[in-house]
């Protein structure tokens, strides 16, 4: 037993150890942002409403079926509810009477048929709603993704290139004690190491910060264990810009949930008219009522062979049943202009639906294009910045080289490495700009979020 319990406790452990290093991927952030965002939860008990919706609409196509009984004592005079004979009198009589009654709508206007299209539409739409707010979440959380990314590529950079000016620092100090380079040479390369220092803390930063955010996307409070995958990301090959602007919206347009959110409402509105103006018609509804009574009061009935008896309380509910059943018919005539107004009301909605559909059509349009003209800037800005960093490393190590044999003072080289890093941090910022611009594009383009 005792083996068995450490056996356990190791185990636990080590699960426990392995939960603690799990690195999340881009495609697990996505997945796992979508299942526990509250948001998205509560949009979801909307769409729960809306299917109960449609099952009252439905509800409303079947008769109803209710069951009432009634039981009372009377003192003094009342009417025999069997017979409608006056008692009077000190007299205590005891009535019961009891039924079933069932009503149905056989036409108002088709309103009840248009209101279960409509509770079928409006949870389509709630559908589209959900998924919307999804994709933005995918994005919300590909963006934070890909800054906690960039972050940690540009504190590996510092921290490569603080390793690089230590080796510098360690060389001149060797050089100043031998007395081939005057000390002022030492101080700079010190103070350019003392700024590296201080580029790898404000960079640490920067990485917790970013994970937190990416973490708070996610709800995950366990901040200190959450971590991204340590991996290098190139940039994804892409051919998204061989795709016209005008291309990439039209295709957005036969999927992109807000717009489909939006064209749904538009038929909510067509349909609430529908139902606003069936208002107008006549209401027909049919009924049947079955019902029956007992009154101890009850004296002698016929027997049917022409005698008479006097009947229990079975023999009673069986004699003084009976049903009834017709139809009622309702016509609107004048109900102060509420149907009127109503209709009025409708239109108004409908075609503030309308309105609403074409200027998300626009935004769309116009979110396309900004994102189009993005991923071509964004792609001709790290090209540059690729150059300018190709550039800056050829001028550094040309410096250093002049620096190791006494043909540079340790101020211009300092202003050599600083112009490299800078160029450096500058190709990772715009590599990871043009990556999500690049995502953001294929998004509208119906692809998935992946930086593969």
């Amino acid at each position: 037993m005792r083996n068995l319990i450490t056996l356990l406790l190791v185990v636990f452990a080590m699960s426990f150890s392995e939960a603690q290093m799990k690195k999340w991927t881009l495609e697990e952030c996505v997945a796992y942002a979508v299942d526990n965002n509250l948001t998205i939860e509560q949009f979801e008990l909307d769409l729960e409403n809306a299917k109960i919706d449609k099952s009252d609409a439905i509800g409303d196509l079947l008769p109803n079926l209710n069951a009432n009984a009634t039981a009372s004592k009377n003192v003094g005079f009342t009417i025999v509810s069997t017979s409608n004979i006056p008692v009077t009198g000190n007299q205590t009589t005891f009535n019961m009477n009891g039924g079933f009654s069932s009503n149905i709508t056989l036409f108002n206007g088709l309103r009840n048929v248009r209101q279960l299209h409509r509770a079928k539409l409006n949870a389509i739409a709630n559908q589209y709603r959900l998924d919307d707010l999804k994709d933005d979440i995918r994005l919300n959380v590909a963006n934070a993704y890909l800054q906690v990314l960039s972050n940690k590529e540009q504190l590996r950079t510092f921290r490569a290139q603080y390793a690089v000016t230590e080796q510098d620092l360690k060389r001149t100090k060797e050089l100043v004690e031998s007395g081939v380079v005057p000390r002022g040479d030492l101080l700079e390369i010190e103070a350019t190491a003392a700024n590296q220092e201080q580029q790898i803390v404000n960079g640490e930063s920067l990485v917790l910060i970013s994970r937190v955010n990416l973490a708070q996307l996610l709800q995950i409070t366990d901040y200190e264990n959450f971590d991204i995958a340590d991996e290098e990301f190139e940039v994804p090959p892409s051919d998204i810009l061989k795709n016209p602007a005008k291309v990439i919206f039209d295709k957005a347009l036969s999927f992109r949930n807000d717009i489909k959110f939006s064209e749904s409402n538009v038929e909510l509105a067509e349909k609430d008219l529908q139902i606003a103006k069936g208002a107008y018609l006549p209401t027909l509804t049919g009924f049947f009522q079955y019902g029956t009574r007992y009154s101890d009061a009850t004296g002698s009935v016929p027997d049917g062979s022409g005698g008479t008896f006097t009947p229990g309380f079975i023999d009673q509910l069986w004699i003084f049943d009976g049903i009834s059943y017709g139809a009622q018919l309702n016509i609107p005539i004048f109900n102060g202009w509420n149907t009127r107004n109503s209709v009025k009301r409708s239109k108004i909605n409908l075609e503030r639906a309308k309105l609403q559909l074409e200027q998300d059509k626009l935004d769309l349009e116009s979110n396309i294009q900004q994102a189009y003209v993005d991923v071509a800037t964004f792609e001709k800005a790290y090209e540059a910045a690729l150059k300018t960093l190709e550039a800056r490393r050829v001028a550094y190590e040309y410096a250093k080289e002049r620096f190791d044999v006494g043909l540079m003072n340790s101020f211009d080289f300092s202003q050599a490495q600083a112009r490299l890093d800078n160029a450096e941090a500058d190709a990772i910022r715009t590599k990871y700009d043009y990556i999500f611009r690049l995502k953001i594009l294929e998004f509208y383009f119906g692809l998935p979020l992946s930086l593969d």
